[in-house]
């Protein structure tokens, strides 16, 4: 084995460094120079809520509550925070709804859990209590890395509306704005997924978020930060929720406090090896020239994404969607699927490429989407007439200015806003999010299966129990009103068969039907076993059996037509030809 090169045949060897001190100065200063650093997608796709945070959760309220937490170490606040602790901040202080709490205290957590058989312990802990009091019991044995919460709470500013920017026509978007159809440098106002904006997020707060993570000694009477103020390692290890990056051509992604304890880089940012800490004012000059666009955010999919192939694309439709994947750089890193503009077809996918995937479905109007694997997150905008049927979903599905969609998914959790006359089949251990501008939406239970579904729903952690399909959680108060959800009734309520085979163990639908949507089907197949007892004992004769039978096709062809279910089965047909649909 030579000794020449170092990994990868790339750079001098540490053999080498050593020889020649010179030329090690060289490499450090060069590796200092080659570090980029970027936004992280994560906390902002799937822990921002998309909707304008409390007043409340405003910075100069949230380091009020940073320094509450770092005083109250002893009483279960810092270095984590308790959520009895949280429960008190959140409602004593800072005047949020016990309701609300939970939400910012339980999405952070499933936000950082990557772990299924802790969210398995989790949802047979909580499924097993039998009183609003034992629940309670069970949540006061979680906890939060405290400064990574804060920081995660000031990420809910993402949506914060600015006076100054709607006057100047850049926020309140109407759900109905015309935007690219494939959404390209622009995000098309979601700010969950737009890297861009994350971008411009962390340099404009920078300073603001360093300063929520420093020590109160290293703040001013005005709780402001100085020339002299020192950041400790433990607040930089917290930011690398937000930030992190890469040195020179290498491909590895490392978070922020790795980068930033590189010797090449001490001289830069400000780290004292005596203090354990780093210079505010250099940290942050640092960070904002290392600051840099995401090369794994949508944008980058986008313009490199390698396109997908589907099982299924039909009626020559295809020529006008646009789906692209970004490559699986690393195994932390969820690659991201972007579907734009599928119009009339059955798509149809599950494979590797899909498998804790951030999938973005926008602009798809009279489709039917199949994407049966496991996905890390899922957001559907700007979509009419179609329907989605989804493997379990780790973290969120969001669902924004859609018009007449059906969306059968296991969720942690569901989310929904500027929705018209939607229907939701779903299992999730959460409350569904209602947060503003919808109208006629209803909520249905999971009701479908297929023969992965229970392998999928375990690699994740998700299970059957508990499920709160059916309380879903008002989150704006402009749309308070109840009356803009119902629950569907069980006489508009039939089951769903994916058409499409597959090798696993799933037989029916996890966890059952409740029973009055039970006690609907088999009324109704009681109803046809009536009817069928009926033709048998009418005594027809043949050419009445053949008028007959030619009346009922009929009346089920014009059945096919009016719902739109005609479209479905003619573009399944080519699929019968082949032996396994589903795989991509």
């Amino acid at each position: 084995m030579s000794s020449g090169s170092g990994a990868g045949g790339k750079g001098p060897s540490l053999w080498c460094l050593r020889r020649n001190p010179e030329a090690a100065a060289a490499a450090m200063a060069a590796e200092a120079g080659s570090v980029r650093l970027w936004a992280r997608t994560e906390p902002f796709l799937a822990g921002a809520l998309p909707a304008p945070p409390p007043a409340r959760l405003a910075p100069h309220y949230l380091r009020k509550a940073a320094a509450y937490a770092r005083a109250r170490a002893a009483q279960g606040c810092f270095p984590r925070l308790r959520w009895p602790r949280w429960r008190h901040i959140a409602c004593g202080k800072l005047q949020l709804d016990r309701d609300l709490a939970w939400l910012y205290f339980e999405l952070f957590r499933g936000l950082l859990e990557p772990d299924p058989p802790r969210r398995l312990r989790w949802a047979e802990a909580e499924a097993s209590c039998a009183s609003a009091e034992e629940l309670e019991r069970e949540r006061s044995k979680l906890s939060v890395d405290t400064l990574q919460f804060l920081l995660f709470l000031y990420v809910q500013q993402l949506h914060k509306v600015s006076l100054r920017r709607s006057l100047l026509g850049d926020e309140w978007p109407s759900p109905r704005t015309a935007s690219p159809g494939f959404p390209g440098k622009s995000a098309g106002g979601n700010k969950n997924w737009n890297d861009q904006e994350h971008r411009a997020f962390v340099q404009s707060h920078l300073l603001d978020m360093l300063e929520l993570l420093l020590e109160p000694e290293q703040l001013s009477a005005s709780s402001h930060s100085s020339s002299s103020s020192l950041v400790s390692l433990e607040a930089v290890s917290a930011l690398s929720l937000l930030l992190e990056g890469s040195v020179g051509a290498s491909r590895a992604v490392r978070p922020l406090h790795e980068l930033a304890l590189c010797p090449p880089c001490h001289p830069h940012n400000g780290f004292s090896q005596g203090a354990r800490a780093f210079s505010l004012p250099r940290l942050e000059s640092w960070i904002r020239s290392c600051l840099t666009a995401n090369p794994l955010g949508m944008t980058a999919c986008i313009r490199a994404g390698r396109k997908l192939a589907w099982a299924q694309q039909v009626e020559g439709a295809t020529r006008r969607a646009k789906i692209a994947c970004s490559a699986r750089v690393m195994p932390e890193v969820s690659p991201m699927v972007i579907m734009s503009q599928v119009y009339k077809q059955t798509l149809a996918k599950s494979s590797d490429t899909l498998v804790g995937a951030h999938v973005r479905i926008h602009r798809c109007n009279e489709s039917f989407i199949y994407l049966l694997s496991p996905l890390r997150s899922v957001t559907i905008e700007k979509c009419r007439s179609s329907t989605f049927v989804l493997g379990p979903v780790e973290t969120s599905v969001h669902v924004q200015s859609c018009d007449g969609v059906r969306v059968m998914v296991v969720c942690h959790r569901l989310s929904l806003a500027a929705t018209t006359g939607c229907t939701f089949y779903t299992l999730t251990p959460t409350q569904p999010l209602i947060l503003s501008g919808n109208q006629a939406v209803s909520f249905a239970p999971f009701h479908t299966h297929y023969p992965m579904l229970e392998d999928h729903m375990a690699q994740v952690g998700l299970a059957t129990l508990p499920n709160y399909w059916d309380s879903p959680m008002l989150v704006c108060r402009e749309s308070s009103d109840t009356g803009v959800f119902r629950l569907l009734p069980p006489s508009d309520f039939y089951t769903f068969v994916i058409p499409f085979e597959m090798e696993g163990d799933t037989t029916e639908t996890p966890g059952g039907l409740p029973q009055e949507y039970q006690e609907a089907l088999r009324q109704r197949e009681q109803r046809v076993q009536v009817w069928q007892r009926a033709v048998k004992e009418a005594g027809l004769t043949r050419d009445q059996r053949k008028r007959l039978q030619a009346l009922v096709e009929n009346k089920f062809y014009e059945w096919l037509v009016q719902t739109g279910n005609r479209q479905q089965l003619d573009s399944l047909v080519p699929l019968a030809m082949g032996s396994k649909q589903a795989a991509g």
